[in-house]
């Protein structure tokens, strides 16, 4: 097989986002073309308001597009029913966002389950999976603890797993050390980068920190909704 004619992971042609408020339109993205191989670690690069996540939510099928084409996995998600998408969002991504998003009442690896839970899986598949991601990422110590007991970089670390609990292909994450401090965001990208490299997982990175740049094996800057830059 001609592995030079393998289609990429993800393409967008003309890929625009544009919201109504009232008698306003802002423009969230616009005319995005762009390819991106799988096993790449991207790193999206913008202040706030570029356009960053506006783009990974088109990407994790939890947005649509106003114009432009989407695919992604082999799925056009530009023209997916809601079925489509759903099944997308289980099987195909894993998000990870600045605020943990962690549930407040469950332990650490119900966090982690409770993906694999909602998609079908038994439980104790859904508990071993969930046991290999939290010992991978030096949690097998809080698996019974709950969100407010653990340390911002732990939450985070706890986060990741759950990503990671129905092995997507694709990892998203916005602004996954925001709110973390220097030595635990290097922490987070570094896994990140571990699991590019060992996993071969394509991950996408939306930042305005440099953390992740020397990580990066592709690099886009967005400003005002558009591409400026590639660096590959």
């Amino acid at each position: 097989m001609d592995t030079s004619l393998k289609e990429p992971l993800i393409v967008t042609q003309g890929l625009t986002r544009i919201y109504n408020l009232g008698t306003t339109q802002v423009v969230g993205i616009q005319d995005i073309d762009l390819e991106i191989p799988s096993g790449e670690l991207v790193v999206l690069k913008g202040e706030s308001g570029s356009g960053k996540s506006t783009f990974l939510s088109l990407l994790a099928g939890l947005d649509h597009p106003t114009a432009g084409r989407l695919r992604a996995a082999g799925q056009n998600l530009h023209q997916a029913t809601p079925d489509e998408l759903n099944r997308y969002r289980r099987e195909v991504v894993g998000m990870i966002f600045q605020s943990f998003n962690l549930l407040p009442t469950l332990t650490v690896v119900e966090n982690v389950c409770l993906p694999a839970l909602l998609a079908g899986r038994p439980y104790q598949e859904a508990k071993n999976q969930a046991l290999k991601w939290l010992e991978w990422l030096n949690l097998e110590k809080r698996l019974h603890h709950y969100p407010t007991e653990l340390s911002g970089g732990e939450m985070q670390r706890a986060a990741i797993s759950r990503a990671l609990i129905n092995e997507p292909s694709i990892i998203l994450a916005d602004e996954p050390t925001g709110n973390l401090d220097s030595r635990n965001g290097r922490i987070v990208i570094e896994l990140l980068s571990e699991l590019n490299r060992s996993f071969n997982r394509t991950i996408i990175i939306a930042t305005h920190s440099k953390l992740a740049d020397s990580f990066a094996t592709l690099q886009f800057y967005l400003k005002d909704g558009k591409i400026t830059e590639t660096i590959a």
